[in-house]
């Protein structure tokens, strides 16, 4: 066929870009090479339309046992001779069409990204964004999506430890599924995404290639539209027990040392790991396609070179050892077979048959290589002036403040996720320290290290929505903050940067600025950022997706006896509040959904205040002087009081202790605030140790109920049935309406 400029636009490349492959090739590239650029030139492979601004991201730290970005994941020093190996990306486009195939893919392909490096995954966690909970529509995604991360991750036998939900009405035909991984293993036992060693085999292991995902990577690089829909065979299909069967025999492959690269068939699939291999090695390859392990006929050679088909590693071995890869594969009922070998000429020949299908320096094809990188204008958007118009003078305060609570307690975006999380095994392993033992972040053991890993994820995107540079920052230092309150040490940052499209210059805008605020804010935490996934084009016909520049963390805790819960202990427990209310209700939960206030700023935040206070904290739990500790976050003061209360069936009696609107002391989303309980016999040396740190007494706990500024607001039984019910109270209208 006749490749043309009209071919190019219709695998998503521009005239330019077309014109630029005809420049490197020297030619006019065949249907099957276009098709490669196509993939590996998407936004979801090459990044063009980002890399300049991560680049400015902190990429460095004293922790860091491999460089930011160049291996599948981020690997840091935990101590005791081993390392934490964790990334989060996106699958939001697939779990949007078919929504229980696209979570569990999602799952799965993060989880090879784990142990294509060398480490077990030992925990899972996830961050979802869906439309208004009370359609019929979010709550098919919804339950789809649960069920999709549950069946993966329930069967591939990692538990899922933490994660966060939230429900707005720009998510409701782009939801985001954001998926993450966490593993361990032994310093120096890393298995390299590098291709060298010239004639030295490739072998393709795992499932056999089907022709599902076919174009998965272009399609994650485009707005959802009425016709999306057409598009399902770019959604994968996932098997977890082949997974499992993947995952033992790629760490048995391993332990023979013939291993000499090997990374997971993820986006864009077999074009896309030869060609990262071999310009990460400065080598080529010669493929033979019709080698490849295939459960459908008649495939062509594009076709497997862009499938997706899930649970498939591409490796590099030892030449002479091939036998001992098959054997071992074969032991697990995996196909394994030899496809090609390494070459030195930095070229990738693929062949079907014996013909040459496709000739591609690697070198051009990749991140950092030839893909081409993009400088968007942008400029500010317009409905900021709305926000910088809020007078919060001309807001009542409400008269009913315990009508306000009720109602708080209740919203999905604050209520207890149980409806999800029971349907997630979150024991499997027996490394979770928190399933009876809440803490802010999730506490695992790292099995063979005498240590725990503090995990989290966190993002308030209307914050970012409000403020791009202050609300990333506020993501930052939540999730250090949540480590911090579980009594680890935060160590470094994964990402998943959920965007519009970056060629509408006030979606970029909230990029940029965005970046800008995660950067300055992981400096001053000290928490490097070692990788993560960009995913644009979160957008439909009636707009984009609010920024939402997911957080994932990772902390350490040199014992697990070290580990700080967010309940309260004891009656008679003095409660205190680390840090200053304010008179401050932006962006809150309280203005947005009780008030129907659409805009408004972000809430208070200083960085220096913030890590000042996560100082302090650390110092207060080394000490031993808080029994409990609890940021202060959606819903306010007063909902955070309510979580502690409820998992030992305590209550509290407490009084606003600053001349302030009783709203925005009880409700607000002020943050740099923490509340902590300190038994009476500590609450002298608490007092001490805190010095001239900003601290109010708000007051005790109790036996039971809430005693808010002198009244009785009921029954702390009645308060946790509201909250813990109202998602499945919400689902269950989806029965009613059926």
């Amino acid at each position: 066929m006749e490749i043309t400029v009209k071919t190019a636009e219709q695998l998503r490349l521009t005239a330019e870009e077309f014109g630029l492959i005809q420049q490197k090739l020297g030619r006019t590239p065949n249907f099957t090479e276009l098709c490669a650029f196509s993939a590996m030139w998407s936004e979801h492979c090459s990044y063009k339309n980002s890399i300049k601004w991560l680049k400015t991201l902190p990429r460095e730290g004293k922790k860091m046992l491999v460089a930011a970005g160049e291996e599948n994941a981020g690997l840091m020093d935990i101590g005791s001779g081993h390392g934490v190996v964790f990334k989060i990306e996106s699958h939001n486009h697939p779990s949007a069409l078919e929504p229980f195939q696209g979570a569990a893919t999602g799952v799965g392909g993060i989880h090879r990204d784990i142990f294509t490096m060398g480490a077990r995954p030992i925990a899972s966690l996830n961050s979802l964004r869906f439309g208004n909970i009370k359609e019929a529509k979010t709550q098919h995604l919804l339950s789809g999506v649960v069920h999709g991360i549950g069946h993966y991750g329930n069967c591939f036998g990692v538990p899922t430890v933490g994660g966060e939900i939230y429900f707005e009405d720009c998510y409701h035909t782009n939801p985001l599924v954001n998926a993450m991984s966490v593993g361990i293993l032994r310093n120096g036992d890393t298995i390299s995404a590098t291709a060298k060693g010239k004639g030295n085999p490739v072998i393709f292991v795992g499932s056999a290639t089907g022709k599902d995902g076919i174009g998965g990577a272009s399609f994650a690089s485009a707005n959802i539209t009425g016709e999306s829909t057409k598009e399902l065979p770019a959604v994968q299909v996932g098997d977890p027990f082949q997974e499992k069967k993947l995952l033992e025999a790629c760490l048995e492959v391993i332990k023979t040392g013939v291993v000499v690269g090997m990374q997971d068939m993820g986006a864009a699939g077999i074009i896309c790991s030869t060609a990262e291999m071999s310009a990460k090695g400065a080598v080529g390859m010669r493929i033979d396609l019709d080698k490849v392990p295939v459960r459908q006929e008649n495939m062509k050679a594009w076709e497997l070179l862009l499938s997706e088909s899930q649970e498939r590693m591409l490796m590099v071995v030892e030449k002479g050892r091939e036998a001992e890869v098959v054997g071992i594969f074969e032991k697990w009922d995996l196909p394994a077979a030899t496809i090609g070998e390494v070459t030195d000429d930095g070229i990738l020949n693929f062949y079907m048959h014996g013909s040459l299908e496709a000739s591609i320096p690697a070198e051009e094809l990749v991140l950092g290589g030839g893909a081409p990188q993009y400088d968007r204008p942008y400029s500010e958007p317009a409905y900021l002036a709305k926000i910088k118009a809020f007078d919060p003078s001309k807001v009542a305060v409400a008269g009913d403040l315990r009508a306000v609570a009720e109602r708080l307690a209740s919203l999905p975006n604050i209520a207890s996720k149980r409806w999800v999380a029971v349907q997630y095994d979150s024991t499997v392993g027996a490394a979770n320290t928190s399933t009876n033992q809440p803490s802010d972040a999730a506490v695992v053991l790292a099995k063979g290290t005498g240590k725990a890993l503090a995990v989290t994820t966190d993002c308030n995107s209307r914050y970012v929505f409000a403020d791009p540079y202050k609300g990333a920052m506020i993501a930052v230092a939540e999730a250090a903050r949540n480590i911090v309150c579980s009594g680890g040490q935060p160590l470094g940052v994964t990402n998943c940067l959920n965007f519009g499209n970056p060629y509408d210059p006030e979606v970029y805008y909230q990029f940029v600025n965005a970046i800008k605020g995660m950067g300055d804010a992981c400096r001053r935490f000290d928490t490097p950022v070692t990788g993560g996934n960009v995913s644009f084009y979160n957008q439909n016909p009636d707009g984009a997706v609010y920024p939402t520049p997911t957080i994932g963390m990772v902390g350490v805790l040199d014992d697990v006896k070290d580990k700080m819960t967010l309940d309260f202990k004891e009656a008679g427990d003095v409660v205190f509040l680390l840090g200053v209310s304010r008179d401050d209700i932006g962006s809150s939960e309280y203005v947005h959904k009780f008030l129907g206030i659409e805009y408004s700023p972000a809430p208070h935040f200083d960085v220096e205040e913030e890590y000042t206070l996560q100082q302090k904290l650390a110092e207060l739990i080394a000490g031993k002087l808080v029994v409990s500790a609890h940021d202060v976050s959606e819903g306010g003061l007063f909902i955070t009081l309510a979580e502690s209360a409820f998992p030992r069936g305590l209550g509290f009696d407490v009084k606003s202790g600053k001349a302030i609107r009783k709203d925005a002391y009880w409700f607000g989303e002020s943050q740099s605030r923490v509340v902590v309980s300190v038994a009476p016999d500590k609450v002298a040396a608490f007092k001490a140790a805190l010095g001239s740190f900003p601290c109010e007494q708000l007051g005790v706990v109790t036996d039971g109920g809430f005693g808010v500024d002198g009244q009785n607001w009921g029954g702390v039984a009645e308060w946790k049935e509201r909250y813990d019910t109202a998602l499945e109270r919400y689902m269950n209208q989806l029965v009613e309406m059926e």
